[in-house]
């Protein structure tokens, strides 16, 4: 696992996959399964895992988290940059930072809370994170009202922010005034487009966002990093080609539900044993299942256009 300092170089170089977290029968944390998973990506050319939403981090029993992060640094490669993420109650970050404190990750994501916060709250309670971590994090803006730009601006300021990971949805990705204000108060070099191939181009050709982070890339890495390739030397038409593959598989993830889908995907293609989701949630219908098999084998066996 690459433990040196985070740059803007390397958010440019790899899609940021963010994986399902592979469990076992009993809920366990699956070593080798996972371990499956973060080999077929890494053949793909893909270097940065971000362990988040998908990976439902959302509810892991505290007791496990150091398990996390042992099973994922010791599978990663050498070269391969891991993200773990953490909260998103500020008494859930306060008690995972000193276990990352230990650890060698350069970063660490806070999950964004949608319970009672305020922007100002937010700063305050994710200063106190990056301090007991004693590192940089990634602040992972999702929803309005979140914290305003210019309290990220405060935070990166501080020295507080490794990137910033932009997911707010828009019905026309191209007419969002607050990612306007925030590249205006933040290099872009240091904001990611958070919502996966689809918003990606315009994400960089019309704010200057760096790189991108995908979940539909664990199914297909190599076909995502060529896609981020064409975009760094400047090629939209083929951008445009390999993004429009990927809309099947991410189409289902919008309609069902972005975490099961992706969950059940990595299993349906044969790519590893991915086993039950979390609690509190539940396994897809048999008709969705069939439907997600179709659509992700079909994207797992696409070759480069």
């Amino acid at each position: 696992m690459r433990t040196s300092p985070l740059t803007p170089g390397l958010l440019r170089a790899s899609v940021i996959a963010v994986p399902p977290l592979a469990r076992a029968d009993d809920y366990s944390i699956s070593v080798d399964e996972n371990r499956k998973i973060i080999e077929h990506i890494e053949e793909g050319g893909v270097s940065t895992l971000l362990y988040g939403g998908n990976a439902n981090l959302y509810h892991i029993r505290p007791a496990e988290y150091g398990c996390l992060l042992q099973v994922v640094a010791e599978a990663a490669g050498e070269e391969t940059l891991v993200i773990p993420a953490v909260g998103p109650a500020y008494g859930t970050m306060m008690n995972q930072a000193p276990s990352l404190a230990e650890s060698g990750f350069p970063t660490a994501m806070v999950l964004p809370m949608q319970g009672p916060t305020t922007s100002e709250g937010v700063v305050e309670g994710l200063s106190h994170f990056a301090r007991a971590f004693g590192r940089p994090i990634v602040l992972y803006i999702k929803n309005p009202g979140y914290i305003e730009p210019e309290d990220a601006a405060r935070l990166v300021e501080a020295g507080h922010v490794s990137f910033i990971k932009y997911a707010i949805v828009r019905d026309d990705p191209a007419e969002d005034p607050y990612l306007a204000r925030l590249v205006e108060v933040v290099d872009p070099a240091i904001i990611v487009s958070g919502i996966g191939e689809q918003p990606a181009i315009i994400h960089r050709e019309e704010f200057r966002l760096t790189g991108f982070t995908s979940g539909c890339v664990c199914v297909n890495p190599s076909l995502s990093q060529a896609m981020l390739e064409a975009l760094n030397s400047g090629d939209l038409a083929r951008s445009e080609t390999i993004r429009s593959l990927f809309l099947p598989l991410e189409d289902l993830r919008n309609s069902i539900h972005p975490v099961r889908v992706l969950h059940e995907a990595i299993e349906l293609t044969g790519i590893a044993h991915s086993g039950p989701h979390l609690p509190l949630l539940s396994r897809l219908e048999d008709t969705e299942r069939a439907t997600v098999g179709e659509a992700a084998r079909n994207l797992l066996q696409l070759s480069l256009p």
